[in-house]
């Protein structure tokens, strides 16, 4: 997987995460294209546990990719359910307000 967290001076942070075959991929949704890059989710590989570290205390998430998506399903911030589809690729936003 790869880990990126962004953080914006008086706005908090966002948490990014993908799958790691999906970096540099291009997913279409309709007419949407989704452009998944190490720009936003990160150019170095993180492991399980760095992102369970990441989400469980993520005020604002963004992931994308079967493994991560499954990994917060399993921490309970998401149901699988509210996720939405890319092609066959699950994303997913998780706001904490």
């Amino acid at each position: 997987m790869y880990l990126k967290v962004h953080r914006i001076p008086g706005a908090g942070e966002v948490v990014a995460a993908c799958d790691s075959e999906l970096m540099d991929a291009t997913l279409m949704h309709g007419d949407v294209e989704v452009c998944i890059s190490g720009g936003f989710y990160g150019n170095e590989r993180a492991d399980e546990e760095d992102v369970r570290r990441a989400l469980a205390g993520a005020e604002n998430v963004n992931i994308i990719g079967k493994r991560v998506v499954s990994l917060a399903v399993a921490m309970g911030l998401i149901a699988e359910k509210d996720c939405i589809m890319i092609g066959d690729v699950p994303h997913a936003q998780i706001f904490r307000i």
